[in-house]
């Protein structure tokens, strides 16, 4: 029988080696959360160099969360929603998601109403900050806080490397 040389692999071991490579993501450390100055760093990109208005935006999140995979937000702006003043688009950014620009919801005058309701997933009890971009160029912006019994995002498959 010849001696196998001790710089071959065996079937043994790359099926080793293949089942470590499988489960290495599982037993991975959980994703990093954002930190408030990358939300801001997001939030900066959003908004250039213009300022940022405290009101006008209506944020509603539950005071308690059981569960951060799926949380109800509801969004309201007080604008007339005509054609020479309406929100162009919504922005929600969060503080402790490990993607900090959760999304950008597209809206104008046809809407009629600058409301808007969806889940969302929440890493962490935190702050989410919303960022309305109205049509004269202007940052509007409001904040809701929740307290997750249960965290979400434990997957950071989105996250930019």
């Amino acid at each position: 029988m010849a001696q196998r040389k001790s710089t071959e692999a065996s079937r043994r071991d790359l099926v080793a080696g293949g089942l470590a490579i499988a489960i290495a993501p599982a037993l991975g450390a959980a994703p990093a959360m954002a930190t408030l100055e990358e939300m801001n760093d997001e939030l900066k990109k959003v908004i250039g160099k213009a300022v940022l208005n405290k009101g006008r935006v209506k944020v509603s999140l539950p005071e308690l969360t059981e569960n951060g995979n799926s949380t109800s937000l509801a969004i309201s702006v007080d604008s007339p929603m005509t054609a020479a003043d309406h929100v162009r688009a919504i922005h929600i950014f969060s503080e402790k998601n490990p993607v900090p620009y959760i999304a950008r919801l597209g809206i104008g005058p046809k809407a009629g109403k600058a409301q808007v309701a969806t889940s969302i997933r929440v890493s962490d009890s935190q702050t989410i900050t919303i960022v309305a971009e109205m049509s004269d160029g202007t940052f509007w912006s409001g904040q809701g806080a929740t307290e997750v019994t249960t965290p979400a995002c434990i997957d950071d498959s989105d996250r930019p490397k």
